[in-house]
């Protein structure tokens, strides 16, 4: 008899809810994204759609309708009636028994949940700590995959170490790369004494971030230019100004990295500005 186990009850297999048997539990075998709504209009959907139709082509998932799931996406986030909401939603490619080559003519899997967002102000306000945490992640971060496990490693180290994000950078050349959840940004002098916002260019080991984009056209209208080239820890420890960006809080001042102090330890004058600018985009 082929058996299951859940929790501590045992039942024959073929009782199962056919949920526990997905690609997407037992091989973290699909995409997902995650968007937000400010004060009941949903933020960013097109480019997040774009990058969900993205990452699903990019690991051959097939059967998803995008628009479809773009209906979906609104009727049930207008169904919610929750002015600021996160938006989560992943596709895996779908349920069967646990085989790495996948049964032919399968009927991928879909899910959605919408929750109430936290309220952020005060971190935004004062400013958060973060610290460097080495890259583990696979080489293909430009797709939204399931396979979350590094950043969560990552994102409990931090915690652990009292900081609210870990900052990620390569061993071999200690360059950033990203946050476990978030984009990273430096403001840094030039040789010439002006003022510029770093970050990491878009290759394949940073996922391409909707709320960077942004970040990035703000950046261009408050007149600040933009050198997208990767830093080291050392380098970002010692900037002008330093901030995480993502979809759920979109920019937060970082005040401290690795326990040194950034600038007066307060959040910076040119974040500042990009957060008033950054907010226009969504009123």
């Amino acid at each position: 008899m082929q058996l299951a186990m859940v929790q501590d009850t045992v039942m024959p297999l073929e009782d199962l809810p056919e949920a526990y048997l997905d690609r997407g539990m037992f091989f973290a075998d699909g995409v997902y994204e995650v968007l937000r709504s400010y004060e009941g209009k949903l933020f960013a959907l097109d480019p997040h759609m774009q990058r969900f139709a993205q990452s699903l082509e990019a690991i051959d998932i097939r059967g998803i309708d995008v628009d479809e799931v773009r209906r979906r996406v609104i009727d049930t986030y207008a169904q919610s009636g929750i002015a600021e909401a996160k938006v989560y939603f992943h596709a895996t490619r779908g349920r069967s028994s646990r085989d790495m080559i996948d049964t032919p003519g399968l009927k991928p899997s879909f899910f959605m949940t919408i929750t109430e967002l936290e309220d952020y102000s005060q971190e935004k306000e004062q400013g958060i700590s973060v610290c460097g945490h080495p890259d583990w992640r696979w080489k293909k971060c430009h797709i939204k995959s399931l396979n979350l496990l590094a950043n969560v490693l990552a994102r409990r180290d931090a915690q652990r170490r009292g900081c609210s994000e870990a900052i990620l950078f390569n061993e071999e050349e200690g360059l950033i790369t990203e946050g476990s959840g978030s984009s990273f940004f430096a403001v840094l002098t030039d040789a010439r004494g002006g003022l510029t916002l770093r970050t990491s260019p878009l290759i394949a080991n940073i996922l391409p971030s909707v709320t960077r984009t942004y970040v990035l056209r703000a950046a261009n209208d408050v007149g600040l230019s933009v050198v997208e080239d990767a830093l080291t820890c050392a380098e970002a420890a010692q900037a002008r100004e330093l901030f995480i960006a993502m979809t759920t809080h979109d920019i937060v001042p970082v005040v401290r990295f690795e326990g040194t102090r950034i600038g007066d330890g307060r959040p910076g004058r040119l974040t500042r500005q990009l957060m008033r600018k950054f907010r226009q985009f969504v009123g």
